[in-house]
């Protein structure tokens, strides 16, 4: 049965790269229809913290990825990790290395003097029991390092990147499995090791990451190996770029799944776009699609090797179809927060907020438009300059007046367009305007600028607040 997982840090809030990931394993294992899981690595004690393991499971769950069963915690498993290390060392595969931070940095200043890569020299490799003795007389404290043997060949067929090999000697020396500790002791476990006896507890069929763990796939192979453990299959997927070229990071700006969700991305929108970066959908395929529509086609042969270029156009033009297709109660429900966020009051019939949202929605890009455009439906505007350039125009005014004499007379109720066109048309008419000039005006009087929505609709909209007359009245 398939088995893939999903092992965060809590060092953080869920990034876009882990996301993609935990997209990638959900799709894989639902198509296969494993199990996906969670494992929470906590190991990094000073930086991990409660609140970030909350919003990887928020974001997670946002973005519409389950998993099956409770998630498992890295750090109750502390003794699991050293027994595998202490059995390592009673089969002569690891052993403690003394060597003090300064002869290490004084090594890696060597190398690089040399324009050598940097690599331990193994120099604690073969230590006699009287040289081992030495030095803990000494009261050095030792790292455990797991022996790597440089002539190795290590291979295997990744399901993205196909076969694989790296030598052992490109791996920088003997691989340190535990953290500094008095020499009777076990150290803190380090990643590949931990990793490794994890996923072979959790029973994991496919470990599911980004190429910038290659390196670690061949020297956790050798753990494996030296564990006696069964070894997963890998799948490589390709980083997120920015448009440079380069790892997507902090420094490009937004890249936490928090800051995509206060922009106003959708989860759909946003689970689809992360599953095009890296992955192409088959020929006659939809590009928007559901998690679970991907879910029953995805496979790996589809994955690319190239890194995926973030793309803000893209993911834009995805949120706004997302966004169209909504029925206007959906988006209702949407907005209502931001709106209730900025003080905004609903009025009393439903009907009105419906027929908002259903005027301003094909304009949407993100959420948060909805609020901008929005705003003078609920807040008076200011007379922006070309609003204020349309209403000095000649005949701008007395076309204004005479619609608001009008409907000071007999005030719109805003249900009947028909009768709103008769009246634009009489008041221009009257004014001696060219109906179009009137048009303008009003728009400007109403919403502040030249841009925006159909104007009998808005103009409908204001009506049935009674907000209509008392911006004309000002522009007057």
């Amino acid at each position: 049965m398939v088995r893939v997982r999903l092992a965060p840090s809590p060092t953080g809030t869920l990034h876009i790269g882990t996301a993609r990931t935990a997209v990638f394993n959900w799709l894989f294992a639902r198509n296969q229809e494993g199990c996906f899981l969670l494992r929470i690595e906590d190991t990094d004690k000073e930086r991990s913290k409660p609140e970030f393991t909350q919003n990887i499971l928020e974001g997670l769950q946002w973005l519409g990825i389950d998993w099956d069963g409770d998630p498992v915690i890295q750090s109750q498993q502390a003794e699991s990790h050293r027994g595998a290390i202490q059995s390592l060392l009673d089969k002569g595969l690891a052993y403690r290395c003394y060597a003090s931070e300064e002869e290490l940095d004084a090594m890696r200043t060597q190398q690089k003097a040399a324009n050598q890569a940097p690599r331990y020299d193994n120099r604690h490799r073969n230590l006699t029991p009287e040289q081992e003795a030495a030095l803990q007389a000494e009261g050095r404290e030792a790292v455990i390092r797991f022996r790597i043997d440089e002539q190795r060949d290590i291979r295997w067929n990744d399901l993205v990147r196909g076969p694989m090999l790296w030598r052992g000697a490109d791996l920088g020396g003997d691989m340190v499995v535990a953290r500094r500790a008095p020499a009777d002791q076990i150290g803190d476990p380090l990643y590949n090791l931990v990793v490794v006896v994890d996923d072979a507890a959790m029973a994991i069929s496919h470990v599911i990451r980004g190429e910038d763990h290659i390196a670690n796939t061949a020297k956790q192979l050798l753990l494996y190996e030296a564990l006696s453990l069964p070894v997963p299959a890998f799948a490589h997927a390709p980083l997120i770029l920015n448009p440079e070229g380069r790892k997507l990071s902090k420094r490009d700006g937004v890249t936490s799944i928090n800051d995509f969700r206060a922009m106003g991305y959708t989860p759909e929108a946003l689970a689809n776009y992360m599953t095009l970066l890296g992955w192409s959908v088959p020929e006659g395929m939809n590009e928007i699609f559901t998690l679970n529509e991907a879910a029953k086609v995805f496979a790996f042969d589809r994955v690319n090797k190239a890194g995926a270029k973030f793309d803000w156009d893209k993911l834009n033009w995805l949120n706004a179809q997302i966004l169209h297709s909504w029925e206007p109660p959906r988006l209702l429900d949407a907005l209502s927060p931001l709106w209730a966020d900025q003080g905004w009051t609903i009025p009393d019939t439903n009907q009105w907020a419906l027929s908002l949202v259903e005027l301003l929605g094909p304009s949407l890009t993100l959420l948060n438009d909805g609020v901008d455009q929005a705003r003078p439906f609920f807040v008076e505007p200011a007379l922006e300059e070309d609003a204020l350039k349309q209403l000095e125009q000649e005949g701008a005014k007395p076309c204004l007046q005479e619609l608001l004499n009008t409907l000071d007379a007999a005030p719109w109720s805003g249900d009947n367009i028909d009768q709103a066109q008769e009246i634009l048309k009489s008041a221009a008419s009257t004014a001696g305007v060219k109906k179009g000039v009137l048009m303008k005006s009003l728009r400007a009087a109403l919403l502040g600028r030249l841009q925006g929505p159909d104007l009998l609709t808005t103009w409908s909209l204001l009506a049935k607040i009674d907000q209509d007359r008392s911006r004309l009245r000002r522009c007057l």
